[in-house]
């Protein structure tokens, strides 16, 4: 582990611990030697990283600090770009705009030792697919969910079924070559997914839903998982 690696993570047990962590335990965690993380301990506290205690004792963060920004790990880096990799191909236009932005801030505000983990990153994204276009302004449907908006929406149920729906978005997930916009439906009660490539047509209505975001994300992942272990307790029946 490189030792700016190392300075990150005793940064990150100090502040995550509810009593002091001695060296040794420290040193342990990161497989390294008592001796080193005296050095390291020693290296923060010369960047006025306020620290507390002593050798033998255990070691405190004190509460309130905050790390400068973007003290990033390599792989923390590579995780960043190889999301970002995948968000520039896969997302809607204002997302993959976003996502080349980042990687390209990421790269200007990282120690120079670093850079090479963003120019030459060892990890990359494939687009292996043609998206399906959306017919709508998913930027727009983003700010509707945040802001509770309903949306009015005609939906292409099948080979020549069409229907008109109201419905409360909650999140938008991105796959490999479409999305889908969780929604609760108040044409049929209920939550429903909807590909955006089949939506033809949508009106951001003015009107907000009763209820938060949170509860019906919650309530949606709580009906997921009852789907999940029904069909789990169907295939053990027919095994």
């Amino acid at each position: 582990m490189r030792r700016t690696e190392r300075l990150f993570q005793i940064i990150q047990i100090l502040r995550g611990a509810t009593s002091p962590v001695t060296a040794q335990m420290l040193a342990d965690e990161m497989e390294t030697s008592l001796r080193t993380m005296y050095r390291d301990i020693a290296e923060l506290l010369a960047q006025h990283v306020p620290i507390r205690g002593e050798a033998g004792v255990g070691y405190i963060l004190e509460d309130g600090y905050d790390m400068p920004p973007l003290m990033l790990t390599p792989n923390e880096i590579e995780a960043a770009v190889l999301g970002a990799q995948w968000v520039a191909a896969r997302g809607d236009p204002a997302l993959a705009r976003g996502a080349r932005d980042l990687i390209s801030k990421i790269s200007e505000v990282i120690p120079a030792d670093l850079r090479p983990f963003v120019a030459e990153t060892a990890v990359v994204a494939p687009n292996l697919g043609d998206l399906e276009q959306d017919p709508l302004d998913m930027e727009m449907v983003r700010t509707w969910i945040r802001t509770r908006g309903k949306l009015a929406i005609s939906y292409a149920t099948g080979v020549g079924k069409y229907s008109e729906r109201v419905i409360w978005p909650i999140t938008v997930g991105y796959f490999e070559t479409s999305r889908l916009i969780v929604a609760w439906c108040e044409l049929r009660k209920g939550f429903r997914h909807f590909r955006t490539d089949r939506i033809l047509s949508a009106r951001f209505l003015d009107e907000t839903f009763p209820t938060t975001r949170q509860s019906l994300r919650a309530a949606w992942w709580k009906s997921e998982q009852a789907k999940t272990q029904d069909r789990d307790n169907q295939q053990g029946v027919n095994s």
